[in-house]
């Protein structure tokens, strides 16, 4: 092939050219070639004596492609050729193409969501409200109550009553922080929140029941609602945060510090976890890291029912590690607890590549974060955790840009004020589906307005 690519202006080297049909997120390019290693994209329409390509990385040089009119023709003939033609599969002697095509086709077909009104998140609270919009009677909401699946509250004339006993009152306080900022503007509701962590209402049980949870599964018909954690009640862990995990709005700051300390450049190039055995799931990733500590530091720690280090794989349990000292690595992983982690959102924070393992459970903003493009998804069984730590090592522009869409995202998708007004949007669209007005009993507790002050 007599052609040759050169950064514009320069004398032109002659390297060799690969060319792969692959998917790319800019509409109006054509398929990506590859040059020396490097993905570029050709830009059309090309003129008769030239095409032009721009390299991935940023500020990376334009190239020009100078071909003769039969090669450009042979060029076009490449890139109509089946996906399973030789050349454009993991045959073709580029080991990472599958994993390559898949961001790129995730990121093409990607459509990042409206920041304002947190309408974000709006497919997912008409979802969950979709099996009651035929209406929930007064009778119904009574038998709901009676089968204590959550706390019982109540909004009456712009009053928050609340019934005396809850479960767990640090996770109830974080729940009513929420609802009593919004109080004024919120019309009479009554509604039943579970504040336990698991969802209360299967898809196999009827009738549907209308009950709040922070978390679900798909085989689930719960109302989720932004977990208390955004404010208190988080999991209490000694010594690094004894009196529980919240405050969202501080640890976004102090998450957004160490951020800037450790930099993509400067981030320990290693996976990363620390937590407790809460499931068998997380084995893997710890076995992995006794065998192949350079590539992932994965270790258990402590929690309420350690007895032995039979708790913690044979191993001595180790320290527990704050979320900004997890900033200093470069991977860091995620996976379910009980039910959905709260660690999650915290990660992104950092500006490094999340694995996020599982795709079960779900919180309310977890739709609209994207595999591929936010996230790398890991197999529950994290049969192919190896492989996917080895490709974030080698393509480090790649999992960088990664790392920065999941960034970017929680930044202008999950502040405080998105949280608050899915808050107020849910409960004042279920209150359209009671066909009853909710009368306050003078028996329950009165819930008053936080004095904490919000930074944001």
């Amino acid at each position: 092939m007599r052609g040759t690519i050169a950064p514009l202006g320069l004398a032109p080297p002659r390297p060799s050219i690969f060319v792969r049909r692959t998917a790319l997120p800019e509409r109006g390019l054509l398929p990506a070639i590859l040059v020396r290693g490097k993905a570029l994209s050709l830009r059309g329409p090309a003129s008769p004596a030239a095409m032009f390509v721009r390299g991935s990385r940023p500020g990376s040089p334009d190239f020009r492609l100078l071909m003769e009119p039969l090669w450009r023709l042979g060029l076009l003939l490449l890139f109509l050729l089946p996906q399973g033609h030789s050349g454009y599969n993991g045959s073709s002697g580029h080991p990472w193409e599958t994993i390559v095509g898949q961001i790129a086709r995730a990121v093409a077909d990607h459509r990042p969501c409206d920041s304002a009104n947190c309408s974000c998140h709006r497919g997912v609270l008409d979802r969950d409200l979709e099996p009651f919009r035929g209406g929930v009677s007064r009778r119904a909401m009574s038998d709901l109550v009676g089968r204590k699946l959550g706390t019982h509250y109540q909004i009456v004339r712009k009053r928050l009553y609340r019934e005396r006993d809850c479960m767990f009152p640090s996770r109830c306080g974080g729940v009513e922080h929420f609802i009593l900022e919004a109080i004024d503007r919120l019309p009479d509701v009554e509604l039943v929140i579970n504040v336990r962590d698991y969802p209360q209402v299967p898809k196999w049980m009827g009738p549907v029941a209308p009950v709040f949870s922070f978390s679900k599964t798909s085989d689930y018909n719960d109302i989720m609602y932004p977990a208390w954690t955004f404010w208190e009640g988080g999991p209490a862990v000694w010594p690094i945060y004894p009196t529980g995990l919240g405050r969202w709005d501080l640890l976004t700051d102090d998450l957004a510090r160490a951020a800037e300390q450790w930099p993509w450049d400067r981030k320990i190039p290693r996976g990363f976890f620390r937590g407790s055995r809460t499931s068998a799931e997380r084995d893997p990733l710890v076995l992995l890291s006794r065998e192949d500590p350079g590539l992932v530091d994965a270790q258990y720690t402590k929690n309420q029912a350690w007895k032995s280090e039979k708790d913690t794989l044979g191993r001595p349990p180790a320290k527990e590690v704050s979320l900004v000292d997890h900033c200093k690595y470069r991977y860091l992983f995620n996976f379910r607890g009980v039910a959905a982690s709260f660690r999650f959102k915290h990660l992104f924070l950092c500006g490094s590549l999340v694995f996020h393992v599982g795709s079960e459970w779900l919180e309310f903003f977890y739709p609209q974060l994207k595999p591929w493009v936010h996230y790398i998804p890991v197999n529950t069984d994290l049969s192919n955790v190896r492989e996917l730590l080895q490709f974030a090592k080698e393509n480090d522009q790649l999992a960088q840009e990664i790392a920065e869409r999941g960034r970017r995202f929680v930044t202008d998708h999950l502040r405080m004020a998105d949280v608050s007004c899915y808050w107020e949007t849910l409960l004042t669209e279920f209150a359209r589906v009671l066909t009853y007005e909710p009368a306050g009993d003078p028996a329950w507790t009165f819930r008053r307005r936080s004095e904490q002050p919000r930074t944001r």
